[in-house]
């Protein structure tokens, strides 16, 4: 059942085309292949958002705080772990919890417990993050900021995996280090008491991970949380060409690296076949038909709207229960802000739905 709760990006768009005269054939405007150039579209920010979003996508838009990602990988990830350390602040002044760290199937894992404790309908109940972070960065940080919240409102243990990442690992490292704190869980947890989750990057590995347990021939959780992302990567469609353009990017893409800029470090998914299952589960429908009850959480300004989009149809049409909630004009990785109202909206959408499908 799908709930998108406003007008999309793209939607913004399409009105804003109707507003120019009418387009005849020879408009340099319209390609034969259908492809239109939308220019002197004003998008004001969305009338929906709550004061703490437009405050925080004005500022988005016009201060564009985060800057530009670093070449040198240990550069990088300190500057992403500053980013999260800066989330995690208010977050941890908002939710009570204990964090302690462990080793599970020998790979490092974060341990997030409401510090009140655990409800005693969830002491045998689990939920299993995998942080975002594109694959390079993330681990130990984005971890925390997307276990604080559900652990403290679930009041839930969640075990947060430090998986391998690139550049010095590629595909399947991550499916690897997932399947080796998965397969040991189960010898205390029982697969329809386990949740699986995660944002971004971790979005698609555990997206990639329910489909690497079907191939070896390990239980599916009982729910899967896909945010901010989808089950086959995070691009394509109407919102990978409005998301940077309404976020005040220009142009939608990225521009070429100059002549003399040094090769990019290898991308974890670089020697990967998009059309293996174990890489893009949207692949394979037989694969899909298998996955547990999934829940998409995107927003209309974020890049992989319309791919979350197309995996929610996707499941539906081979039986999978599936939901999708997007909040107009939230950008990618929204959740990440928990001063948002529209984040911990989110935050008790994803409790009900994982309190809702674990077994009790």
């Amino acid at each position: 059942m799908s709930a998108l709760r406003h007008l999309c990006a793209v939607g913004l768009a399409a009105l804003a085309a109707m507003s120019v005269p009418a387009m005849a054939n020879g408009d340099d405007r319209i390609s034969e292949d259908g492809t239109v150039r939308l220019d002197g579209v004003e998008v004001p920010l969305s009338s929906f958002l709550s004061e703490e979003g437009r405050e925080y996508l004005r500022h988005l838009i016009v201060d564009k705080p985060f800057g530009q990602a670093l070449p040198d990988i240990t550069e990088e990830r300190a500057r992403q772990d500053g980013i999260m350390a800066a989330f995690l602040k208010p977050m941890r002044e908002r939710y009570a919890v204990d964090i302690s760290e462990d080793r599970i199937g020998g790979v490092l894992v974060d341990v997030v417990t409401p510090a009140e404790g655990i409800a005693p309908e969830n002491a045998d109940r689990l939920l299993i993050n995998v942080h975002g972070g594109g694959f390079t960065t993330g681990g130990r940080s984005a971890s925390l900021v997307e276990s604080v919240p559900l652990a403290a409102l679930m009041k839930i243990k969640v075990v947060s995996i430090d998986y391998r990442m690139a550049p010095e690992y590629q595909f399947p490292a991550a499916s690897e280090d997932v399947e080796a704190v998965y397969r040991e869980l189960l010898q205390s947890y029982d697969a329809t008491k386990i949740g699986l989750y995660g944002c971004s990057a971790g979005g698609v590995l555990a997206a990639q991970s329910v489909a690497w347990f079907q191939a070896h021939e390990l239980p599916a959780p009982a729910a899967l949380g896909v945010f901010c992302a989808s089950l086959g990567g995070y691009f394509g469609g109407d919102a990978t060409m409005t998301a940077s353009p309404l976020n005040g990017y220009l142009p939608p893409v990225d521009p070429p690296p100059a002549a003399d800029a040094p090769p990019p470090p290898p991308g974890y998914l670089d020697d990967a076949d998009r059309s293996d299952p174990l890489v893009y589960p949207l692949a394979s429908d037989s694969v899909l038909a298998q996955f547990p009850p999934t829940l998409f959480i995107s927003g209309t300004r974020s890049f992989e709207f319309s791919a979350a989009l197309n995996s929610h149809n996707a499941l539906a049409r081979v039986g999978v229960e599936s939901d999708l909630y997007g909040w107009d004009a939230m950008f990618h990785g929204f959740i990440y802000n928990s001063e948002l109202p529209e984040a911990r909206e989110a935050y008790d959408i994803m409790v009900d739905f994982f309190q809702t499908h674990l077994a009790n």
